[in-house]
């Protein structure tokens, strides 16, 4: 059975002319359909203080490699680990033996305990080698202690390690290596044996939310978000990067109350006016917030060519003169290019990125103009170089 729906549009009664009317109406059903402005959760824009992670690190054997282990000569601190865990064992190497292996590698291993972790939950942990291992693929890690910053067992780590890369050596010296086989991952390889006592579980006051990016005018609307659902008084912004807010006593009721507030919907602050240039890889982003002011850029290339071609000077018969090698060096300079645009008064990102384009400028050019219109005054917005 098909349904038709039908639109019928007809004129206002008399007794509703001084009413919305057709128009009005449609007007409130358009508005109806507008989306919402853009709006976060508050558990991704701040965290709860006192909820973290900590890390933890170990030492420890990875063995069962296929001969591309430590070069124990060079990583003597290798066989003297292997010796130590042999005498747990009621093994004694004597002491004028020094083993060669090849099929063992001295790692690290680090990992994060996370927030709440409790004895027998796992963990995954990273193993890393820190000798001269070409790889640890196909290693077994032996059973290691993971301590944290105050000395303290927190979990032990053991199990086959998952190497994403993988290299290869011929004997004439040629290798093909892809990504990295010298350190890998141990999936749930952790398991805790200590939890880390948090300051949430013990708070009687008031809960801290810090936000991940400081803002002055974030941190006020989350503090209205909560005071409007919950009631004025409930939080208070401490400055631009926390948020106050009271909570109950009961710790269960604590935990239910903080996830409906992190469930709430905030319209963060506008993003900093900023250009971050990373020196090292030649990679430049621009926020959307960037502008420039009115400025003229030229753009060109100076090149420089020096050849060097040698000439033989021959004397001449019976003169008793030498044969001679006389350098003869050419160098000239060329400035390519020479272009030069204009940004208009409130410049935005996309006639940035249009102008650069078109004179061809590489990154580090890129990275040239900004920072001279940094210094010029033409650029609105912080230049953070990393």
């Amino acid at each position: 059975m098909g349904v038709e729906l039908r639109l019928v549009a007809s004129a206002p009664s008399p007794a509703r002319r001084g009413g919305l009317g057709w128009g009005g109406a449609l007007a409130l059903l358009l508005c109806a359909f507008i989306p919402l402005a853009h709006a976060d959760k508050i558990r991704d824009l701040a965290q709860v203080g006192g909820v973290r992670s900590n890390q933890l690190i170990g030492y420890g054997l990875v063995v069962g490699l296929d001969g591309s282990g430590d070069q124990t000569t060079q990583a003597p601190f290798t066989t003297q680990s292997l010796e130590n865990m042999l005498v747990q064992f009621g093994i004694t190497v004597p002491a004028n033996v020094r083993p060669q292996l090849k099929n063992a590698a001295a790692v690290t291993i680090t990992a994060q305990l996370p927030p709440f972790a409790k004895p027998g939950q796992t963990i995954d942990v990273t193993v890393a080698s820190i000798g001269n291992a070409k790889s640890i693929r196909g290693g077994e890690l032996l059973m290691t202690p993971l301590r944290g910053a105050d000395g303290n067992v927190y979990a032990m780590a053991q199990g086959s390690v998952v190497v994403g890369g993988i290299s290869a050596q011929g004997k004439s010296g040629s290798s093909v290596q892809v990504n990295i086989s010298a350190s890998g991952r141990v999936p749930n390889g952790a398991t805790v044996e200590r939890s880390v006592a948090s300051s949430f579980a013990n708070s009687n006051g008031d809960l801290m939310l810090n936000l991940n990016t400081p803002d002055f005018t974030t941190a006020t609307r989350i503090a209205e978000a909560v005071n409007r659902t919950y009631g004025a008084g409930t939080a208070n912004a401490m400055d631009g990067g926390s948020v106050a807010v009271r909570g109950p006593a009961d710790a269960s009721q604590r935990v239910a109350w903080l996830g409906a507030i992190q469930a709430l919907d905030v319209n963060p602050g506008d993003a900093p006016a900023r250009v971050v240039v990373n020196s090292r890889t030649g990679t430049v982003v621009i926020g959307s917030e960037v502008r420039v002011t009115p400025a003229a850029v030229a753009h060109g290339a100076i090149q420089v060519t020096i050849s060097e071609q040698s000439s033989v000077s021959q004397p001449e018969a019976f003169s008793k003169g030498q044969t001679v090698v006389v350098p003869n060096s050419n160098v000239q300079v060329s400035e390519d290019g020479g272009h030069m645009f204009k940004f208009g008064p409130g410049t935005n990102l996309d006639t940035i990125v249009r102008a650069v384009n078109q004179v061809g400028a590489s990154p580090s050019d890129l990275i040239s103009i900004l920072q001279a219109l940094k210094q010029a005054g033409a650029l609105h917005a912080e230049l953070v170089v990393i």
